[in-house]
């Protein structure tokens, strides 16, 4: 399975101690460079940083059609239209994105997209995390993670819970 992902499902996970999970449910995953300059190459320490340096199941690699990454950029950072491209570059079974732009696009590209929050629903039921209202509450509450009341409900109804 080819898993594409952004900045935002990596830091935010790695901010709860949870980026364990995406190695859980896909293995590995690969990010374009633009995310990994993103994370690493800041003056300050960004949560996932050093794993993106170190973990060998996050993988990072070149999108090649700068011309199409040039285009969304118009609409898009650079670490979205980076992670959309190389997604379609490499086939991807699924792109990691939670950004609503960048959903949007990646959906008009055919791309299968999902989210935090469709990865906590995932490993729950997997039976990698017991409940997501915990970990949903810890990205909300000590990350900032912002999620409307509806969207909140609707997960943990997703989620068995």
């Amino acid at each position: 399975m080819i898993v594409v992902c952004d900045t935002s499902p990596i830091t935010n996970l790695a901010a709860v101690g949870q980026l364990n999970l995406l190695q859980q449910l896909y293995s590995n995953i690969i990010i374009p460079q633009a995310v990994y300059d993103e994370m690493v190459n800041l003056d300050y320490a960004v949560p996932g940083a050093s794993e993106v340096q170190t973990l060998s199941w996050i993988q990072h690699q070149q999108v090649i059609n700068r011309t199409l990454v040039t285009s969304l950029l118009a609409e898009l950072d650079q670490g979205e239209a980076e992670a959309i491209v190389l997604a379609i570059e490499l086939g991807a079974d699924l792109l990691l994105l939670d950004e609503r732009r960048g959903r949007k696009v990646a959906s008009r590209y055919g791309l299968n997209i999902t989210g935090l929050l469709g990865i906590l629903i995932e490993a729950k039921h997997k039976g990698l995390i017991p409940t997501v209202k915990p970990v949903l509450d810890d990205l909300i509450l000590q990350v900032g993670f912002r999620v409307s009341n509806k969207l909140y409900a609707d997960t943990l109804q997703a989620a068995g819970e």
